[in-house]
Parts: C-alpha cells; structure tokens; sequence
C-alpha cells in the first residue's frame, strides 16, 4: 500500500502563501518514492495579497484554499476535513503563507499564535506518533507547539547567504533546539518524529533546496 500523505498548503506564492518550488519539490519527491500526495488548506481568508512583481500588498482579497488550489491543480481539500487516521504523515511547506496565513509569526514572531485548525492537525499527527515534514519557515510552528523539539532552518548567525537566521534566535527562545544544517540536509528529531530541512532560508541554488527537500521527504516516509 502507498503512504498516504497530507501536505499542507498556506496559498500561492512565496510572499503571502506557500512557496511554490518547494510545494512542487514535495509533491515531485513524493511521487518519485511511490508516496500518494493529498493536499490540504484552510479554507480562510488570507492575511493580505501581496504583488510578487512589486513585492507590495495590494488591496486585494483572496482564500487560502482558493489559492493553494491552483498549486494542486484542482486536487485539494478543505483542512477541517483531515482524518489523522487516514494518514500516514504530514508535510508543510514553507513561504511566507506559514507565518501569515499559518499562524502570526510575521507580525508576531515567537509571541505568535498557530491557527487552530492547524495546530489541531500538528497536534493529532504527534499524538498518534505519524512523522512531520517541515521546511524553510514552518519549523516554527513546530517550535511554538512543541517546547523542547529540534528542528533546522539552516544556520543561526546571519549572512548573505543565510539571511533569516535571526529566525534561529527566535526559536531557541522558545525552548526548541536549533540544529545548524547545510540547505541539502535534513535534520531527523527522532523523539518528536520531526524532519525539518531550510529550503529558501538559504539563498541557494534551487537545484540544492530540491535536493533538501528530497532528502526531508524520504526521512518522512522512513519514518512513516
């Protein structure tokens, strides 16, 4: 039987929705292992829409699962409707989606709040001890909901090459373990059943965030 797997979508594009090569990267690496992909998003309004050749919002209203939608190709369901028990494992993409959409880390950072829809969902697949697969930014819901956890968003000290590290510091002050990472590693929480990998934390070729996120997806599918 192919594993089931929920991936879990926060809309379409990277500055207000899912990153979209690395949503592609998952469903790619899923398929390629024999794993049976079912996307999911909320189905609420989006934090804002921004304009991705201006890198502005606009004043424009959409819906995350509207959005995330056009990712799936159609082929998506309403995130009330997860049945953790159907499923093997879950999966979440990064972009801006996770921390605006997701949950207020944007506005908010380490005082944010998840969504509850979401948070239910993290909760269930831990509970029932089914993997996790998180990567670029959405390692912080994981640290928000699970003190004492270990994750990766790749390095803690900021640079031109790791911009978001600050992201690190945040984390850590939440009680998670930070694990330093090159952007082609993923780091394995074996306690929480976590795998977490950068992605777009870095500013890396693409070729090196695809090579990442397969790695995080076969780790989750071992696991499973």
């Amino acid at each position: 039987m192919a594993k089931r797997v929920a991936v879990v979508l926060a809309g379409c594009g990277v500055f207000d929705g899912s990153e979209i090569h690395e949503a592609s990267a998952v469903l790619v690496h899923l398929s390629r292992e024999g794993a049976q992909a079912e996307v999911y998003a909320p189905n609420i309004p989006q934090m804002h829409v921004v304009d991705h050749a201006k890198g502005q919002p606009t004043p424009e209203q959409r819906n995350v699962l509207v959005e995330s939608a056009r990712i799936a190709r159609g082929n998506i369901k309403d995130l009330a409707t997860l049945d953790v028990k159907e499923l093997d494992a879950l999966i979440i993409p990064g972009g801006f989606g996770v921390a605006k959409n997701l949950s207020t880390w944007a506005t908010q950072g380490k005082n944010c709040s998840v969504s509850k829809e979401v948070e239910e969902v993290l909760r269930a697949f831990h509970a029932a001890h089914k993997p996790i697969g998180l990567c670029c930014i959405s390692p912080v819901l994981a640290a928000k909901i699970f003190p004492g956890c270990e994750v990766t968003v790749g390095h803690d000290t900021e640079c031109e090459q790791w911009p978001y590290a600050k992201t690190a510091e945040a984390m850590k002050e939440l009680g998670c373990k930070h694990i330093n990472s090159q952007v082609t590693e993923a780091h394995v929480d074996t306690r929480n059943l976590l795998v977490s990998t950068s992605a777009f934390m870095c500013n890396a070729p693409i070729h090196h965030i695809h090579e990442g996120i397969g790695k995080m997806v076969r780790e989750v599918l071992r696991l499973a």
